[in-house]
């Protein structure tokens, strides 16, 4: 029975404060990273809020396609417009 005793005292003088010491340990780290995730989210909404204009690069990528064969189409006109005003 003493052994037991002695057990528990050893458990609740030793073994006891290391494990709140410890726990301690965690969380403070546990609350010091709640302001860096908070920085994080806010930065996180305003690269979402970019990328909202994504959907437009396909407008955008239609138009150039049009510009592009406009400005092909003129080219070739040009050409035409050239080789009549040699000819002459």
């Amino acid at each position: 029975m003493t052994l037991w005793w002695i057990g528990d005292i050893v458990l609740l003088v030793v073994i006891f404060p290391v494990v709140v010491y410890l726990l301690r340990g965690v969380l403070e780290a546990a609350r010091s990273i709640v302001a860096p995730v908070r920085e994080i989210a806010t930065v996180a909404a305003a690269g979402s809020k970019d990328l909202d204009a994504a959907a437009l690069l396909l407008t955008t990528q239609d138009q150039v396609t049009r510009t592009v064969a406009g400005v092909a189409a003129y080219g070739g006109s040009l050409d035409v417009i050239l080789d009549d005003a040699q000819a002459e």
